[in-house]
């Protein structure tokens, strides 16, 4: 049995890093400051290229339209960036949804 269950219809939708991104906080780590989040990136947002100083970062595409240096991918695609290096930038071409884990505390630079 699993020691911890989220309910994602129990997590309330908190504002992200970017105008047009949300997160839904799944689950947190106390120890390393890492979380999984539901992210949510409504259409045409431009999220411009970026680091995350603290976290590796790994992104699973579950649904909508994602550009990535003029490549659109979709729901299936996993994506990797190690902390500290420069991604981006991401353009949602439709409503983007994914699964992502930051494993340490999510700060963008």
């Amino acid at each position: 049995m699993f020691q911890y269950i989220a309910l994602e219809q129990d997590r309330p939708w908190q504002p992200g890093p970017y105008p047009g991104v949300e997160l839904k906080v799944l689950h947190r780590d106390e120890t390393t400051g890492g979380v999984t989040v539901l992210r949510r990136f409504r259409a045409g947002v431009n999220v411009p290229a970026h680091t995350h100083p603290l976290a590796n970062e790994t992104a699973y595409v579950l649904l909508g339209e994602w550009e990535e240096d003029g490549v659109v991918h979709g729901p299936g695609t996993c994506f990797f960036a190690p902390r500290g290096e420069r991604h981006g930038p991401h353009v949602a071409r439709t409503e983007v949804i994914s699964l992502t884990v930051f494993d340490g505390p999510l700060t963008v630079a």
